[in-house]
């Protein structure tokens, strides 16, 4: 897993975006996929290109192609079946369909990130605030968060470990997260901790070592209340 810290990948991860789009005031691609304000539709079969606004969502159809797509206030979403390099957001939520690719990293600052079945991400899957959901899922490059709470469910699979970061900078998180890890989901890599987390494991589950915490096993599809 990476050495690079997580305050790092949030600016990294926002801010191209501004620093491509400061200093201009409206929309300045004729097809209207870099813009300021306004949401971006990428439809399928238009050539892959990059998508990107500073306040308004990026929606990617269903089979569709898009190369960098990132946005500052604003939810990202990659359709059913359709690919992307990579997706960025400081605000907003990331969401992949089923068997959505990305083949670099998936970042959001402070918003969930949901996986559906059959999608990838083959860099790594970061936010600071949000909650993380996998649903038969792949992930190359690890998971890495501040606070998020992550659910890694059906027959997942996550390579590079898990890494909770423990905050910086004087923010303060009143719950813990709480992590869990299903019944058939795999975790290859290190386990990591740096703050007080609730993990469960399921007994169906296969992880790496884990480090600054206790699993507490589970049985069915879910841990109890």
């Amino acid at each position: 897993m990476s050495d690079v810290r997580m305050g790092g990948c949030k600016v990294l991860a926002a801010f191209a975006v501004i620093l491509a789009l400061s200093g201009c005031d409206g929309s300045f691609d004729s097809d209207d996929s870099n813009k300021v304000n306004g949401s971006v539709h990428v439809p399928a079969g238009k050539p892959a290109a990059d998508a990107r606004t500073v306040n308004g969502s990026i929606h990617v159809d269903d089979n569709a192609t898009v190369s960098a797509a990132g946005t500052v206030n604003g939810s990202i979403h990659l359709g059913a079946h359709s690919s992307a390099a990579s997706l960025a957001t400081v605000n907003g939520a990331i969401s992949l369909g089923a068997g959505a690719h990305a083949s670099g990293n998936v970042a959001s600052v402070n918003g969930d990130l949901n996986l559906g079945d059959g999608a990838e991400v083959l860099g790594a899957l970061t936010n600071v605030n949000g909650k993380i959901s996998l649903t038969a899922a792949h992930v190359a490059g690890g998971i890495k968060t501040v606070n998020g709470s992550m659910d890694i469910m059906g027959t997942s699979r996550v390579e590079g470990g898990i890494l909770v970061e423990k905050s910086s900078g004087g923010l303060f998180f009143s719950e813990d997260p709480v992590i869990v890890i299903g019944p058939g989901a795999i975790v290859q890599g290190e386990l990591r901790f740096e703050r007080k987390v609730r993990l469960y494991v399921s007994d169906r589950a296969t992880i790496g070592t884990v480090t600054g915490a206790t699993a507490v096993p589970f049985t069915g599809d879910k841990p109890p209340p």
